[in-house]
Order: structure tokens, then C-alpha cells, then sequence
């Protein structure tokens, strides 16, 4: 079973208030956690808030990104990832493990109970949308399951996953709308590469925008803000990257057996004294 609420009550209530706050501004990055350890080095460095990444919760499992990872192990490293810092944290929970607004009013609440402040509920599974009626139905039990200004729901839409042919942006812009009506505070949109389509989504959608960098576009945070974008998250390019170094300090290890990859390391007296704060 997932780890037990480590916040909440009145210390809730501020987080959940911050971070929404954020949505109001002119734009902020949102870097997206794997662990404990990440998340307090994301927190030194400064972010206002962390979000958790399914992604590289799988990967250091060993298990790949959508696949047998079940609701209790997932909140349980988001738990762990809570425990592990002051700033509010919202959790990547997927398509709520399970296909029914029950299900993911549950999924909603126990996150909730855990001292998260907010979550991404995705509309489709296995390549596949929802029907409208029932993704709305969807977002609003968990609406029901955390009330607005309290919680800050992320309502993810796959559509240009799911086809990018000539329709993608209406049906974007149309599921954003029912989903905001639904009570989701911000509008998430993986996949758009275009800088112009994400402008125009950006002016279309009754809500801030939430756009991933690093998957699959790499336009930087700044042009991202010009183009109308409130919030941008990276998904699990951080823990991505990581791994990626791994790799590499693996290969240059196992190859020639020198240390090229501590350079720029942060030393280990330092991250001693960073995690003993």
C-alpha cells in the first residue's frame, strides 16, 4: 500500500493556494521529479514546485513508461517524493488506473490524502481517446474528489497523439472547453511541435496551457511563455538525461576505464550536506 499522508490540513490548503497562484502569472516552468533525491535537487535549485513523471518512476523501476505499473506502487514513490520536500508537488497519475469516473475519483483522493496539491489526468488509454461524455465524466469525479482551489487538476488530451490530421486542433480546443466546464484548472497538451498551432491553442483554450517540453519539440521555455503558454513541464526528459549519463559513464568505464564522467560531478561531501538539510 502506498505510503501514509505526510501533509495536509492547513499546510495543504497554502501549498494547493501556491501553486495554483502560479497558473496566474506570466508563466513557469514545472521540472518533473522521479524520486526522492531528484526532487530535492530540483528543490535546492529553486523551482517553486515539482511534478512527478511516470515516466522515470517506471524507468528506475525497470519497467517501461505505460506499463505494468499499478496505482499503489506509483503512490507510493509519489509519496516518497512528497516526504522528500517543502514546495507543493503534483502527480503525474496517468489515466487514473482505471477506466471509470469511480475509479478515478479514487485514484484522485488518495493522492489527496498523500499532501498532493495537484494531478494530470489523461483522456485516453492504449492510443485511444475516451468518448467526450465519458472523459468529462471522468474529470468531473475528480473534481468531485478534490474541490477547486484546493487541488489543481491537470486535464491531459492526447488528440494529437491519437491523429494529427486537419481536425486535431478543433477537437483539442473543443475537448479543452468541455473540460474546463468539467472544473480541470489547466489544459494539457502533449505532442504539438508547431510554435504557431501552439499559439493559437494558447489563444483558443479558456484556461492556462501546460505544454511539455523536451518530448516532442524543443522549444525553450521562453518562446514557449511568448507563444501564450502558462505552464511548461518536461515530462521525463530530466530523468531521461540522467540515465542517459549512467549510459555513457557505464560505456567510458567499461571501454577505457577512466573517470571523464565525474567531471562537473558535485561532490560527494556537498550532496552529503544538501541531503542532511
Amino acid at each position: 500500500m502506498p505510503a501514509q499522508a505526510t501533509h495536509g490540513g492547513a499546510e495543504g490548503s497554502v501549498k494547493a493556494a501556491s501553486f495554483l497562484a502560479l497558473h496566474a502569472g506570466d508563466g513557469f516552468v514545472l521540472p518533473n521529479a522521479w524520486d526522492a533525491g531528484s526532487a530535492r535537487i530540483l528543490e535546492q535549485v529553486g523551482f517553486p514546485a515539482i511534478a512527478t513523471t511516470s515516466a522515470g518512476i517506471a524507468w528506475s523501476l525497470g519497467l517501461p513508461d505505460g506499463g505494468p505499473l499499478d496505482r499503489d506502487t506509483m503512490l507510493e514513490h509519489v509519496a516518497q517524493i512528497v516526504a522528500a520536500v517543502d514546495v507543493p508537488v503534483t502527480a503525474d497519475l496517468e489515466a487514473g488506473y482505471g477506466s471509470t469516473p469511480e475509479e478515478v475519483a479514487a485514484t484522485v483522493a488518495a493522492a489527496v490524502q498523500l499532501g498532493v496539491v495537484g494531478a494530470n489526468i489523461e483522456d485516453a488509454v492504449a492510443g485511444e481517446l475516451f468518448p467526450m461524455d465519458v472523459a468529462v465524466a471522468r474529470l468531473e469525479a475528480a473534481r468531485a474528489a478534490a474541490p477547486k482551489g484546493t487541488f489543481v487538476l491537470n486535464a491531459r488530451t492526447d488528440t494529437y497523439f491519437t491523429g494529427r490530421d486537419d481536425e486535431a486542433f478543433s477537437r483539442t480546443v473543443l475537448r479543452a472547453q468541455r473540460y474546463v466546464e468539467a472544473g480541470a484548472d489547466c489544459i494539457f497538451v502533449p505532442g504539438v511541435v508547431e510554435a504557431e498551432t501552439i499559439r493559437d491553442l494558447a489563444h483558443a483554450i479558456p484556461g492556462p496551457l501546460n505544454i511539455v517540453a523536451g518530448l516532442s519539440n524543443t522549444i525553450d521555455a521562453r518562446t514557449l511563455f511568448s507563444l501564450g503558454v502558462t505552464r511548461v513541464s518536461v515530462g521525463g526528459s530530466l530523468a531521461r538525461a540522467a540515465l542517459s549519463l549512467v549510459e555513457r559513464a557505464g560505456k567510458e568505464l567499461l571501454e577505457s576505464g577512466s573517470l571523464r564522467f565525474l567531471q562537473g560531478a558535485v561532490p560527494y561531501g556537498v550532496l552529503q550536506r544538501r541531503f542532511r538539510a
